[in-house]
């Protein structure tokens, strides 16, 4: 095992890569930004460096900055976590250059699965099913017209070296291609720094199940059950399960087979995760494959009893999986919210500001991944994300029970966030009974968003409930039958609101 590890990133990654450090024996440094420099993995790790101002252009993203520190603090590996320079192969070549590791997969297997066009091609040369589209950029709109009506429509164009939904554009008629083309090149060049545009069958109606692989540097690969993460806005997660509600036992063994065929195709090392299009008839393709961490490896931590950042580090330090597949079947239930500093009543816009008040949930099976602490400042310079909640359960209706209370346990003054709109989500009865699908969430966002209130906003409504309520029982020096009712009336109208709306009464 390494003796000291770099962590190239920041919040609540950051501080989970220090954690599984800690509990190796393994020592880390942070590094941040000016911006970051009170943040909770500064002061967790061993060491911490400043490397630059708030932009990640200038800090997070300085490739050769982060190697030189590393080199300087005489660490011996790099971690990238999620986001930042995880998926580039440049910075993982250029880590092994400096005779570093890079805990991750090695640079080709990121350079094979890194293009979407390049994943496509050498999915189908392995066999593994992949939607109906080309393999090649395309040239023109009058080419992709002509593809497209091989196809059928509706289409959906995507950017080759993509992510994020960024580049992304459905079409339903030939009329709005042309249009549509060059809208997403302009995105994926502003975005990625490459126009290259590639088009496929739209699939109506699909889940979005992804698959978690490990594999070591011996030729062990292996994976570790499946992830609903159908919940999305804009393409951008908002919530995750596992295992999912739509996956049989047998669909789960071929889904992961195909992604142990999908990781060795690659020369895949390291943690991994399989996406995939799962339709209503229980037929499975290839969407992409995320060669780092993921945001929600969570959930599949709870249900397989096993810790995968520390796996990341174990396998990057040559250590051989143990484990045979058989070992690996879900126990439970877990689910995952994604707590943003986003106001859903205001089309999810930003929020800025500095946390007075942090009151976290507890109990069982509730778990708390997080980078934040009262008087952290929240600026505009990173991904809203705050914190991640966890919660795991024997069953899914017991989880989804447990996420309800959590969210109801969690406050965080100072700026708005998600949780409100994540007690909204988990009541409806589509998401209880796990009827999803990608497209679900868009379609229902404004009946989950329609006259919602902000969470300052709804804390003070309860605040001014709870203080009438003790200004009444004050005023009534003796109290009779009929008040005594009318008390307990009122308090039973407030418990009943407080639990529809989320309210706590502070």
């Amino acid at each position: 095992m390494f003796n000291k590890v770099l962590i190239a990133n920041r919040g609540e990654i950051a501080l989970r890569v220090v954690r599984a450090c800690q509990e190796l024996g393994v020592r880390s440094v942070a590094v941040y930004s000016e911006a970051d420099a009170r943040a909770p993995h500064v002061r967790e790790a061993d060491e911490a460096v400043c490397i630059g101002p708030p932009p990640s252009s200038q800090s997070y993203l300085l490739g050769d900055k982060l190697i030189e520190v590393a080199l300087k603090a005489g660490a011996e590996a790099i971690h990238p976590g999620y986001g930042f320079l995880s998926e580039r192969a440049w910075f993982a070549r250029a880590v092994r250059d400096a005779g570093l590791i890079f805990v991750g997969p090695p640079a080709e297997a990121i350079d094979a699965v890194g293009s979407k066009t390049a994943a496509r091609q050498l999915m189908i040369s392995a066999g593994v099913p992949v939607v109906p589209g080309t393999t090649t950029a395309l040239r023109d709109a009058k080419e992709a017209a002509a593809i497209a009506d091989t196809f059928g429509y509706p289409v959906l164009l995507k950017a080759a070296a993509g992510g994020g939904g960024k580049g992304m554009r459905v079409v339903r008629a030939a009329s709005e291609l042309e249009s549509a083309l060059a809208s997403a090149q302009r995105e994926a060049q502003n975005a990625f720094g490459d126009d290259a545009v590639y088009v496929e069958k739209y699939i109506d109606g699909p889940r979005h199940v992804e698959v978690q692989v490990l594999a070591d540097m011996h030729g062990k690969v292996l994976h570790l059950g499946e992830r609903e993460c159908s919940l999305q806005r804009r393409h951008q997660k908002m919530m995750e399960e596992a295992p999912s509600p739509a996956v049989s036992p047998e669909l789960r063994a071929r889904m992961g087979e195909t992604a142990v065929a999908a990781a060795r195709a690659a020369g895949y090392v390291n943690a991994g995760t399989c996406e995939f299009l799962l339709d209503r008839d229980g037929q499975f393709y290839f969407l992409e494959m995320n060669t780092r961490i993921q945001v929600e490896h969570p959930v599949t931590e709870l249900v397989m009893g096993l810790d995968l950042v520390q796996w990341q580090l174990r396998i990057a330090a040559g250590e051989h999986l143990p484990f045979e597949q058989k070992s690996f079947t879900p126990r439970g239930w877990a689910i995952e919210c994604r707590i943003t500093s986003e106001d859903p009543a205001n089309g999810f816009l930003p929020s800025t500001g500095r946390i007075s008040h942090l009151h976290l949930p507890s109990g069982p099976g509730v778990r708390w991944d997080g980078g934040i602490e009262a008087g952290s400042e929240v600026g505009l310079h990173y991904d809203p994300m705050l914190a991640k909640l966890i919660v795991h359960a024997p069953t899914r209706a017991l989880a989804i029970s447990r996420m309800q209370r959590a969210l109801r346990e969690l406050v965080i003054d100072g700026v708005e966030t998600s949780r409100g709109f994540h007690l909204r989500l988990l009541e409806h009865p589509d998401v209880r009974s796990g009827d999803m699908t990608i497209q679900w969430l868009e379609a229902h966002l404004d009946e989950l968003t329609r006259g919602s209130a902000p969470d300052d906003t709804i804390r003070i409504a309860a605040i001014a409930v709870a203080l009438a309520a003790h200004q009444d029982k004050q005023v009534r020096a003796t109290p009779t039958a009929a008040d005594s009712t009318h008390s307990e009336s009122h308090g039973a109208s407030w418990r009943a609101v407080a639990r529809r709306e989320g309210l706590r009464r502070e």
